[in-house]
């Protein structure tokens, strides 16, 4: 009996392996296929949940040990007797290595699975947050082992986000991706506000130090955790073996990349993702200057706080909202547009409002609008790229990950000159809102929600299955 099912959801011959809901067809293609490894299976819903809450808790900690260093950068360069310049340089260091791991990351989150890359990941980066104030105690130039600690931090934490693209990709179905992402998501922001709260608590009473041993600790905790009880104490390692031979999924990433690349969505997700990555690091940059300068009798922890606040309760309603829009019935890519609809288009709405003169509590609600509504992204462009090609889910988001890094440092850079250059904060706030609605147009114009990681000419209306 054929059972006909409809181009958006389903399974062509050279799909057999990754999609789990049918079993192998063995007459799609000359010489069949291999059967789909186990862990390429979905998980049921009541796992999915209990891996949503241990995904947010393990990206709150990256980010408690991320923003680690700048919490304590003052400190460190009253003990340590650094410049500015000097500063700078080991907090940037951070970055140049964060670019360099992404694809890596997603290449082998494809190939082995990316709840593995995460847990050998944060052991990594979580026991390197643990020993940075004995290598800074240690080598007699302390500028030199931290400026190449912070490297090394970039290096391992660039895999995560790559990894966690891959593992939504293989194990969550379509229709809840969103919330999960989102979810996970929100655990930047939720991680941003804990270090600063308790670590700058730590930081006065028990000193800089303690911030990496406890941030470290916990870290090393949640990846001992995870394989302990959710991976089931199973050997975390990866082999050579298992990259070179990733199964069928590898065979059909490796035939297909350059055709991959030709494709109009493929570059609009990458297009989007830089345009939003680069307006993101930008605020995140710059903000505390511009109320500072605009505003210096305000509270502090007023524009650094209430902005997180609300981006947190955002991105977990984002993700609730593009799931129950498909589950009704939604077309997948029209969910997908909205959301960066709200991300780049109505928040670009609130970043222009700051050109003009404000008082201190419009500015605040203005800046807690847009980084809100940012938000919207993670039901959006980053799980745009898993419609697009689960199969090297991970990979691609790492070519992404990589261009929103890159132009990330250099939007912040620009932004810096244009200040200096035209006295106001009006331009660099012109040019966000730009940036933006560039990024958004683009996604509008020429995203998808079909696969397009295998061969379209397989595919006609419908698929058939005997």
């Amino acid at each position: 009996m054929a059972v006909i099912q409809k181009h958006g959801k389903s399974c062509s011959p050279d799909l057999v392996c990754f999609k789990e809901n049918h079993p192998p067809d063995k007459t799609g293609v000359a010489g069949g296929h291999k059967k789909c490894p186990e862990h390429h299976t979905n998980w049921p819903r009541p796992v999915a949940r209990v891996w949503t809450v241990v995904l947010l808790l393990g990206t709150c900690l990256l980010y408690c040990a991320r923003v680690a260093m700048p919490i304590c950068a003052v400190s460190m360069a009253e003990k340590f007797n650094w410049t500015k310049r000097e500063s700078g340089m080991v907090l940037g260091s951070f970055f140049w290595g964060y670019c360099f791991t992404q694809v890596f990351g997603g290449y082998v989150s494809d190939r082995v699975g990316g709840e593995k890359v995460l847990l050998l990941a944060a052991a990594a980066w979580g026991s390197m947050t643990a020993f940075t104030p004995i290598l800074a105690h240690l080598c007699s130039q302390p500028i030199l082992s931290m400026t190449l600690a912070r490297f090394l931090m970039g290096l391992l934490q660039g895999v995560h986000y790559p990894s966690l693209a891959s593992l939504c990709s293989q194990k969550v179905v379509e229709s809840e991706r969103g919330f999960l992402m989102s979810t996970v998501g929100s655990g930047s922001y939720l991680g941003t506000l804990l270090i600063g709260g308790a670590g700058s608590l730590m930081l006065d009473l028990y000193g800089w130090e303690s911030v990496f041993y406890i941030s470290g600790f916990m870290s090393v905790l949640w990846a001992y955790c995870m394989w302990k009880y959710l991976l089931k104490g199973e050997g975390p390692l990866i082999s050579l073996e298992s990259l070179g031979s990733g199964g069928s999924q590898s065979k059909l990433t490796k035939r297909h990349w350059l055709r991959l690349f030709k494709q109009r969505a493929v570059w609009a997700v990458i297009v989007t993702h830089l345009c939003t990555a680069s307006t993101y690091f930008t605020l995140l940059s710059w903000l505390p200057t511009f109320f500072k300068e605009s505003f210096p009798d305000a509270k502090g922890w007023v524009f650094n706080v209430i902005p997180w606040l609300v981006a947190i309760p955002s991105s977990l309603f984002s993700g609730c909202l593009s799931d129950h829009l498909i589950s009704q019935g939604v077309d997948t890519v029209s969910v997908r547009k909205l959301m960066q609809f709200f991300s780049m288009g109505v928040s670009s709405v609130f970043t222009f409002l700051l050109c003009g003169n404000t008082t201190f509590l419009w500015a605040v609600a203005f800046v807690s609008a847009t980084m809100g509504l940012t938000t919207f992204s993670h039901s959006g462009v980053s799980v745009n790229v898993q419609d697009l090609a689960p199969s090297c889910a991970g990979s691609l988001f790492g070519v992404m990950n990589t261009c929103g890094a890159f132009s990330g440092v250099i939007m912040v850079y620009f932004s810096g000159y244009l200040i200096e250059a035209t006295g106001s904060w009006a331009s660099v706030f012109a040019l966000i809102t730009t940036v933006n609605l560039l990024g958004l147009f683009t996604f509008l114009a020429f995203a998808e929600a079909r696969r397009v990681d295998i061969d379209s000419s397989k595919i006609r209306h419908h698929n058939i299955h005997i």
